[in-house]
């Protein structure tokens, strides 16, 4: 019989060689099996099927090749060994019984991925919430009526997020992060992912009001007024403050300038930019509709298209009546959320293209672009691929090292193997399964499911089955977090306790919470393959119910600081070990409650084990399956966290007949390390 076990590829550079191929270049595809285990082994490439060559063999595996020159056609390929009396197929999945081409590995040649972005650790940014470092520029009571309201400035920074939290704000703003970022640097953040900081009325400001701009009251206000509404007034044409500050060109040029300033610095530090690009809809504020009447025969600006079926932008929506004041078609039927309506106007089309090229340019130069709900520009799907494929090249071309990805539910291939995109933040095949793993919960906190808790063969299936769905490039660019914006915080999910603001109240998102389980999610994401994302006090050990309660500020001077030292401690040691960036992940072993896989390339290995039941487990992990010898070999203990936080070790422990026998107490996570050769 083939040993199964020994079997093993993937896509990373050890076994695709090149890791990002160029349509006309020679490709080398390996793969590895136990020495002496099979009589033939080939690989189908688009159905056709190769005989390969081995070609090395070390003291317990022989590694076959094939080498053929691709074209600009998608290429899908499996693998099938064979002896006298067995036979195996090898594809994303591993070893099936089955061919299942859905899950071939597959990859489109000239499809890449900045190098930066790999791996890369990034930490998310909700502006309002994260440092107060200007409050001269904070949004005032009463500036303008929203939603129902007037904006409230929230003068206790540690106050809960009111349930209509929308115009309510804390004061954040880029200052506060420019005072922020020896902090982020000493925590180990490489990338900097912002919330959207354009002109916008709301607190997230996924409701743009001007792409052109970054929103003064984030930045600089150098001309203001000194009157708000008053609290009967609704009409946001008599909000004289709010209008004088984000439509005046002084302020918002200074902002502008502030922001390239800010890019400048964060860069001199070693750390990249990501801002957050809103371009399904904008705002009801939105100059080019401007419902509201704020650019209303103001100089400098054209008439809105909500006021003038004239309006130069009046294709840039779509109305039921050609006539102004007419209603227009809004995302998801929010008229505070006007859908664009890209097909009827190529003027849109153009203009938001040369946005993207802008932002990634002098002089702001950020590193890249996330989309948000992405999937949803456009009327049709046949739209959405046209136009994306357009964004990626125009900002590329701008910017080579521009980093493309989406907010995006469900599987992405259609737009990773077309290369409209070059990632996606990874909800279904990262932040859903840990969470379920870990907790139980789904990632909103709106129930429990007992089923999928602790299941540790459930947690690999429902992970290499969604990986599948990658590109490695795309696959080793997905944003990995554990909490975010829309979603509730980990570690109020690791509580198992169903809920929201309005259901059990603030403080209750606090509750029966387990820091153990929030450090043994932070292992799995440091040590995983993907670019881990840190969400803004995370690991500050803030908890909260979804949006808007998970926007609460950070916790400054009341931080867990055993939590930001642990944080601190596991991104250093993904960044000491070149193998949990860019190496190969297999299984190695799981059963309820625990899990161990191995991260590898050619000169080391790495195992990581994860015990999260109340009690203590004697696990045997195969770490031959890695490339470690069967006799004689030590693993170094590198880390390893629990109820004491966690140790940073230099323990040796001997591996025997192939395997590593350890002893995990409680809610432990545990990283073993290995240099070949």
């Amino acid at each position: 019989m083939i040993n199964r076990n020994a079997l093993f590829a993937d896509e990373t550079a050890s076994y695709k060689i090149p890791y990002e191929p160029k349509s006309g270049e020679t490709v080398t595809l390996i793969l590895r099996t136990l020495a002496n285990d099979v009589l033939k082994a080939e690989t189908v490439i688009n159905g056709v099927s190769h005989k390969m060559t081995k070609f090395k063999t070390d003291h317990t595996f022989d590694y076959y090749k094939f080498s053929f020159k691709c074209t600009k056609k998608q290429i899908n390929y499996h693998f099938v060994v064979r002896d006298d009396d067995d036979i195996a197929c090898y594809n994303r999945l591993g070893c099936v019984e089955n061919g299942q081409p859905e899950f071939d590995f597959s990859f489109n040649p000239d499809f890449s991925v900045p190098d930066w972005a790999k791996g890369v650790v990034f930490y998310q940014i909700f502006p309002d919430r994260f440092c107060n470092g200007n409050p001269q520029n904070d949004v005032c009571d009463n500036e303008y009526y929203y939603t129902g309201g007037h904006s409230r400035r929230i003068r206790e920074w540690y106050k809960f997020p009111d349930e209509l939290d929308v115009r309510c704000f804390y004061g954040g703003d880029l200052q506060g992060v420019r005072q922020k970022l020896d902090y982020l640097q000493d925590l180990g953040v490489e990338a900097i992912y912002f919330n959207p900081l354009f002109v916008s009325p709301s607190n997230h400001k996924y409701d743009t009001q001007d792409y052109d701009y970054i929103d003064p009251h984030l930045a600089v206000i150098c001309d203001d007024c000194d009157h708000e509404m008053q609290h009967w007034e609704k009409h946001n044409g008599f909000a004289p403050k709010y209008i004088k500050r984000t439509i005046s060109k002084n302020n918002l040029e200074k902002s502008n300038e502030y922001f390239a300033e800010l890019v400048k610095e964060i860069h001199s530090r070693g750390m990249k930019v990501v801002i957050d690009g809103v371009f399904n809809h904008c705002g009801s504020f939105n100059k080019w509709l401007d419902r509201e009447g704020i650019y209303l025969n103001k100089d400098g600006y054209q008439t809105g298209a909500f006021h003038s079926e004239n309006s130069p932008y009046r294709s840039y929506f779509k109305f039921d009546k050609n006539e102004a004041g007419s209603e227009y078609e809004g995302w998801w039927g929010y008229k505070t959320l006007p859908k664009l309506n890209y097909e009827k106007s190529a003027e849109l089309e153009e203009y938001i293209l040369n946005l993207g090229a802008k932002w990634v340019s002098a002089p702001y130069c950020v590193d890249g672009w996330r989309l948000d709900v992405a999937a949803d520009l456009g009327h049709s799907e046949k739209y959405n691929h046209k136009f994306w494929a357009k964004f990626r090249e125009r900002v590329r071309r701008a910017n080579p090292q521009a980093f493309v990805f989406a907010e995006h539910y469900g599987s992405p291939e259609k737009w990773l193997d077309a290369g409209e995109w070059d990632s996606v933040m990874n909800y279904d095949a990262f932040m859903e399964p840990v969470t379920f793993f870990l907790t139980g919960m789904e990632k909103h906190s709106e129930y429990f499911d007992y089923g999928k808790l602790w299941d540790g063969n459930q947690f690999f299936d429902a992970m290499f089955k969604s990986m599948a769905k990658f590109p490695r490039p795309a696959l080793d660019s997905a944003l990995n977090q554990l909490s975010n914006h829309d979603h509730s915080r980990f570690l109020t999910r690791t509580n198992r306790t169903a809920g929201t603001t309005k259901t059990r109240g603030p403080h209750a998102a606090g509750d029966g919470v387990d820091k153990r389980v929030l450090q043994l999610a932070v292992v799995i994401q440091m040590t995983w393959v993907g670019s881990p994302g840190v969400y803004y006090a995370d690991e500050a050990g803030q908890v909260g119910w979804t949006d808007p309660d998970s926007r609460r500020t950070y916790p400054w001077g009341n931080e867990d600081k055993q939590l930001i030292d642990f944080h601190r401690a596991a991104i250093a040691l993904r960044k000491k070990i070149p193998c949990l960036k860019t190496g190969s992940l297999k299984k190695l072993d799981a059963g309820i409650g625990y899990i161990a896989y191995g991260r590898f390339d050619d000169s080391e290995s790495c195992v990581v084990i994860v015990n999260c039941t109340d009690g203590e487990l004697a696990l045997s992990v195969p770490v031959w399956e890695i490339g470690l010898p069967h006799d004689g070999a030590e693993m170094t203990l590198k880390f390893a966290c629990g109820g004491w936080g966690y140790t940073e070790y230099a323990e040796k422990s001997p591996v025997k007949y192939g395997r590593l026998f350890v002893t995990m107490p409680e809610k432990c996570a545990a990283v073993y390390y290995y240099k070949k050769g």
